[in-house]
């Protein structure tokens, strides 16, 4: 992509909805979370440099991943134990460089962990498409089925070891599973965005 896809602008440049100034996939996917959670916290490695300021305009904190070169994988469980050691029992997981999920969709989402929770749920996965995405919600015995699992491991691996605790909500948001890859993925975003952000 030739730059850190957390710094994207987000909606992209030449999209019918035209992105506040400065507004990239990282900072816009804080905003979004901030009104839900009462912690925001983004997991660094190499890129501390570039993102740190974004984070903390944004109203974020940040962690930083000791061993980045292990991989995305170490970065969540990086991000997890950093959630129990604030005395946390549950959290909300995405990625930083893909569009945020809508207003609407976390709050579907939320409601819908309640009511998992109450049925012995682990986890709440939104579904869009046949796909699974982002952000997923988890507690306290999911934290720990990720932190179990060797840094080798994806957390595809570990939700797929564990569907039976996870509660799939489908959610009407493509977002959720928008995938920027590619500088094609990325413009690709122009015309889903005028559709989505309405």
């Amino acid at each position: 992509m030739g730059t850190d896809k957390a710094l994207l602008a987000w909606p992209p440049a030449g999209s019918a909805i035209p992105p506040p100034p400065g507004q990239t996939f990282l900072s816009a996917g804080i905003r979004a979370l901030s009104p839900f959670t009462d912690v925001v916290t983004v997991v660094v490695g190499k890129n501390e440099v570039n993102l740190s300021s974004v984070i903390y305009a944004s109203g974020a904190g940040l962690v930083r991943n000791p061993a980045p070169e292990l991989g995305q994988f170490s970065s969540l469980q990086t991000g997890l134990r950093d959630v129990l050691n604030r005395g946390r029992d549950g959290a909300m997981i995405t990625l930083v460089d893909r569009p945020p999920a809508s207003a609407a969709t976390l709050q579907t989402l939320l409601t819908a962990f309640e009511s998992a929770l109450s049925a012995g749920k682990w986890a709440v996965v939104p579904e869009y498409g046949g796909k699974h995405g982002h952000p997923v919600l988890v507690v306290r015995e999911m934290i720990e089925a990720f932190l179990r699992a060797p840094a080798t491991s994806t957390a595809r691996d570990i939700e797929h070891q564990n569907q039976d605790h996870i509660q799939y909500i489908p959610v009407d948001d493509r977002f959720v599973v928008s995938n920027v890859d590619t500088p094609q993925e990325y413009t690709a975003l122009l015309s889903q965005v005028s559709s989505q952000l309405k």
